[in-house]
């Protein structure tokens, strides 16, 4: 059984291990040299940065107190791409909300004024883009940064920052190129960006008469031990018992859904894709970013109409943290679309979390 995902902390100087390319989405190579496709997440002190499989990539610099904000600097792996730079405020005692006041970003007593994200489920603001690029260098050469609002100053570290920029310019063929985020130069890139997987539905099934908020589990899924042991699982409530869902994949295709954990805000799940009538039931093997399949999906909901099946495991009830992966039914199995994730509960929403996989 899977277990929910741990969010673990960063420790000075840990890489971590590469991750690599799901089987069934390899690269096709080419004669062109192109940049990495395998995602990657590196800690640099107190910096992490991500690459995912186009290489595209992210890296976030913590507050020096736990809670308080957090920057992100994102690099599109275009040649000629400009930084993304925003910043958030936020305190777990004021429920998530920061000061209404504009939000600054101050390096070593230089102030950039961020521009305020309408709409945001937690605050966040944008430097403008003509200002990126100095931001960059700025965080990359200075010594003391912090987010300023009214009254309320938090520090960002910057420790590490250099180096995360350092590796995101490698990562993307740009060291000694004048598009570099801390190494410039005068030479061309020397590789071009992957082409993206491409992931196609299959075709859209009628749903009419079929399934319902809580259908019955068919018999020859009950019967599996897996299931059973799922049913052993949750057996403390039966409500969660009863969160069954299911769809019709095609004109004899089923998928199933068992519920196997719950938790506060987190209910895992194991799938099957069975033929009609819940006949033969096959446990579905999700591929994921890392390479290693997993068989069990969290809060996961199934759109008929894209065809995809979508899963989102928080690492906390404030959903900033934590997996959100999605797959796609092509008309013979589930192939992954998308998958980001952040590992630091800091207040981050969801869609500027790192991007570890992406298709077209």
């Amino acid at each position: 059984m899977a277990a929910l995902v741990v969010l673990a902390g960063c420790q000075q100087g840990t890489d971590e291990p590469a991750r690599p390319t799901p089987p069934q989405q390899q690269a096709a190579p080419s004669e062109t040299p192109v940049l990495s496709a395998r995602p990657e997440s590196r800690a640099f002190r107190d910096w992490r940065a991500t690459c995912d499989n186009g290489a595209a990539c992210t890296a976030f610099a913590p507050s020096t107190e736990p809670d308080q904000g957090w920057l992100r600097l994102a690099m599109a792996s275009d040649a000629d791409a400009a930084p993304d730079v925003r910043i958030g405020l936020w305190s777990p005692g004021e429920e998530g909300l920061a000061p209404a006041a504009p939000l600054t970003l101050t390096i070593d007593g230089r102030a950039f004024v961020a521009r305020r994200i309408a709409g945001a489920d937690l605050p966040t603001a944008q430097i403008a883009g003509s200002d990126a690029m100095a931001v960059v260098r700025a965080l990359a050469a200075g010594r003391q940064a912090a987010i300023v609002a009214g009254s309320r100053s938090v520090d960002l570290s910057l420790s590490g920052a250099a180096a995360a920029m350092l590796w995101i310019d490698e990562r993307q063929g740009r060291l000694d190129t004048p598009g570099a985020l801390v190494r410039t130069g005068d030479q061309p890139r020397r590789a071009l960006a992957p082409d993206l997987p491409t992931v196609a539905p299959g075709p859209a099934v009628d749903q009419a008469g079929f399934g319902g908020e809580a259908p019955t589990l068919p018999a020859a899924i009950e019967a599996l031990p897996s299931v059973k042991a799922c049913r052993e699982e949750t057996a403390w409530n039966p409500y969660v018992q009863k969160a069954v869902t299911s769809a019709r994949l095609g004109p004899d295709r089923e998928m199933w859904a068992v519920p196997c954990f719950a938790g506060a805000y987190n209910l895992g799940q194991q799938v099957f894709v069975t033929g009609p009538g819940g006949r033969d039931p096959a446990p579905v093997a999700f591929p994921t970013a890392s390479g290693a399949p997993t068989d069990t999906v969290v809060n996961a909901e199934y759109d008929p109409g894209t065809r995809t099946l979508s899963a989102f495991n928080k690492g906390r009830g404030l959903g900033d943290c934590g997996i959100a992966q999605s797959w796609v039914w092509t008309g013979t199995a589930f192939v992954l679309k998308a998958e980001r994730e952040m590992r630091d509960c800091a207040g981050v929403p969801s869609d500027l979390w790192p991007t570890l996989w992406r298709t077209r």
